[in-house]
């Protein structure tokens, strides 16, 4: 088992989140906002992402360097658990339970992500809808935590907001959904504050406000633990 030791930090540095499966960098960019230095490590090149990156395999890479971070955000790839995915009959990996295992080890605070399709096999997550951070969308995405962090559920407000059908072009007063082949990547940039990414990054990622949501009380967490090791 690996015990969690404490990171001696420099007054006024930031504190260092790694972000795996980063892909082209919503949550890394949230992370930064909330106050977070962020490095990115992907298996697959990622020209788009805004931060420090390293092409590696996730697991292995925490696996050797987590206990180098202060936090550790994981989003292992989601395609397993997708509908539409299953409807095409494309197979995918599961690396939900191997990431677990791999941040346990670490004894660093974590946060894990995933779709809808994958609650069976998340322990207790926290759902962030769009609307709770001041997006006009929806995506929920869903949130386990472990290494001694957690979060509150924020209030679901209702989706009063129709949403266009999957796919097809956002009607004057719909939510977009940002998913598969949508139409509509300048919308979809603003909306969820990512304008920097294609197509491809957008119908997978995290939107930065729940990344900056995430860092913030993450941040609360680790002063808190800071103020506990130096009492």
């Amino acid at each position: 088992m690996t015990h969690s030791l404490p990171i001696r930090r420099a007054h006024g540095r930031r504190p260092r989140l790694l972000d795996l499966y980063c892909c082209q960098g919503g949550a890394g960019k949230g992370y930064t906002d909330a106050g977070f230095d962020v490095t990115g490590v992907d298996k697959d090149p990622q020209p788009r992402y805004p931060f420090r990156f390293v092409q590696a395999d996730a697991i292995a890479f925490v696996l050797e360097h987590g206990a180098e971070f202060d936090f550790i955000h994981g989003s292992p790839p989601c395609q397993h658990d997708t509908a539409c995915q299953r409807i095409q009959g494309n197979t995918h990996p599961d690396l939900i339970a191997p990431t677990r295992t791999a941040l346990e080890t670490t004894g660093r605070p974590w946060v894990m992500e995933n779709v809808g399709g994958a609650l069976p096999k998340l322990r207790t997550p926290v759902m962030l809808c769009g609307q709770m951070v001041g997006l006009e969308n929806y995506r929920h995405r869903y949130f386990e935590t472990g290494g001694g962090f957690t979060l509150d559920q924020p209030q679901h407000p209702a989706h009063l907001v129709p949403q266009a059908k999957m796919g097809r072009p956002v009607p004057p007063g719909h939510y977009g959904q940002f998913v598969g082949n949508f139409s509509g990547v300048p919308l979809a940039r603003r909306v969820l504050g990512v304008p920097w990414m294609n197509r491809d990054g957008i119908r997978e990622c995290i939107p930065p406000a729940y990344a900056h949501h995430i860092g913030r009380a993450a941040l609360a967490h680790l002063t808190t633990s800071d103020l506990g090791v130096a009492a």
